[in-house]
């Protein structure tokens, strides 16, 4: 097995940077124009860009996937309580808090690892307004099963889509589901504009909303429809975005061949379940999750730290559970009887560096390192 440099960590995800070169030419035009941000010729370029990409109607971009989140809800008008899962990033239900909304978490599915269909009617009470699940590593949500839920009882749907960047589901992009869909551009997705995010609409008067509100709630320079707060990305982010969407097949190509390696390397290790398969169509890649299971040598936090003991950082990515947060465990939905199968993952799961930049080498290393 060959080490990679001692002095060189290995991190689970890294952002996926252009030559500085090629971005130079971008910063010279805002300069030149003082068109810092407010809606700027990036920003609408990339909106545009990105929804021809994508396969979808309107993009509306963020400052972050958060501050969408937070706004997709107000968009929706949604109140009460939202259904939605303990194993995701606290963004998720922490955007429902800002809302004055009650959260209500259901457990998931232990093959996607996705809000469980099966149990969201229970869940439901006449004080529910809507679902929101999430994609969770890129791994599309039955759809199909939640959308007749919320067909059947009135509900609103908007994903929590902040992995799936460019994933399809039956030959379209996942992001056509729900009533809108958010992604993040953080520094660590798939595609990232540093810092970033967006709201996936479906139609022009929803987009005219979700602009009114993450600008204010202006219309003009004297009017004011909604009350809005300052969501714009800016044209330096936007401009990042536009240069790194040239790259995003060849980005998404590379993690396709390591999730492949990985799962090759992998596959015959007792006690070692690849989560996802490497060949499944439209997918993204965008997380590599393992689970590290009672017939394997050393428990899940030994093995973490016997990774990070040679320099691979990677993540126990999602634990805790959000249920085990002080602001959520005293709902009576947190309870651990209510989320076995969320629980069990959460103490078994660890996301393996994946990224562009990662070599064949370094992939080979992190696998004989598992495998031992």
């Amino acid at each position: 097995m060959n080490e990679p440099e001692k002095d060189a960590p290995i991190y689970v995800t890294r952002p996926l940077l252009p030559p500085l070169e090629e971005f130079l030419p971008y910063l010279r035009q805002i300069w030149d124009s003082k068109w810092l941000t407010n809606n700027g010729p990036f920003h609408h370029q990339l909106e545009q860009a990105l929804a021809e990409y994508l396969g979808v109607r309107h993009v509306a971009l963020f400052t972050s996937g958060t501050v969408a989140l937070i706004t997709a809800l107000q968009t929706l008008r949604i109140v009460g309580e939202v259904i939605t899962t303990p194993y995701t990033f606290v963004a998720t239900a922490h955007s429902l808090l800002w809302n004055g909304i009650k959260p209500v978490f259901v457990d998931i599915d232990p093959v996607t690892l996705n809000l469980d269909p099966s149990r969201i009617e229970a869940a439901i009470t006449p004080q529910t307004t809507a679902i929101m699940p999430v994609h969770c590593y890129g791994e599309p949500c039955d759809v199909a099963r939640i959308e007749h839920i919320a067909d059947i009882y009135g509900l609103k749907v908007i994903y929590d889509a902040a992995h799936a960047f460019g994933v399809q589901h039956e030959g379209s992009s996942v992001l056509n589901h729900g009533d809108l869909s958010v992604l993040s551009f953080h520094a660590t997705k798939v595609f990232n504009t540093f810092e970033g995010g967006a709201i996936v609409c479906h139609d022009a008067k929803t987009k005219q909303r979700v602009d009114h509100l993450k600008n204010f709630g202006f219309v003009d320079e004297v009017t004011v429809v909604a009350p809005g707060i300052n969501g714009k990305m800016s044209e330096i982010n936007a401009a990042f975005g536009l240069l790194q969407l040239k790259g995003i097949d060849a980005a998404l190509a590379r993690r396709k061949v390591i999730a492949a390696r990985y799962s090759s390397a992998l596959a015959s290790t007792p006690g070692i379940q690849c989560v996802l398969s490497a060949d499944r169509a439209g997918a993204n890649h965008a997380y590599f999750p393992i689970l590290v299971q009672a017939d394997y040598p050393l428990g899940r936090d030994e093995l973490f730290e016997k990774m990070r003991r040679r320099n691979v950082f990677a993540r126990r990515y999602f634990y805790p559970l959000i249920t085990d947060f002080p602001m959520y465990r005293g709902m009576p939905s947190a309870a651990h009887a209510n989320l076995p199968v969320a629980r069990k993952v959460a103490d078994q799961v660890i996301c393996l560096p994946i990224h562009p930049e990662l070599s064949d080498e370094q992939a080979d290393f992190i696998a004989g390192l598992i495998a031992g």
